[in-house]
């Protein structure tokens, strides 16, 4: 510790603490370990089950699709009650399909919510 003297009076001078550029990253690692265990465990707590009588969303049943056939009518083929779009829109989703083109042969999931 340094005293310096000025106009009468004492000072005492500490040393400045200076963080290299890896005790920097040292401390950004720290900072972020309690962030990232808090976003694991948040992500393991997932949504609680209800006993409420729905289908689970993963239940699901195939299709294969057949020569000439176009996802508007295997909406219109496994639920004819409903809204074709909303059922392509399941389908979409669920087969994770970039498009609504389908090939002859192709195996879809189908969600049970539209099975008859």
């Amino acid at each position: 510790m340094t005293t310096i003297q000025l106009a009468g009076h004492a000072y005492s001078q500490r040393p400045r603490l200076r963080l290299t550029r890896r005790g920097r990253a040292v401390l950004t690692v720290l900072a972020a370990i309690p962030v990232a265990a808090g976003g694991f465990l948040l992500s393991l707590g997932g949504s609680p089950a209800g006993a409420s009588g729905e289908v689970p969303a993963t239940a699901y049943h195939y299709v294969s699709v057949e020569p000439g056939q176009s996802l508007w009518q295997i909406a219109r083929t496994v639920a004819p009650a409903d809204d074709p779009r909303d059922v392509i829109a399941a389908i979409v989703r669920l087969n994770a399909l970039e498009g609504t083109v389908v090939v002859p042969g192709e195996q879809l999931a189908i969600p049970v919510q539209y099975s008859h």
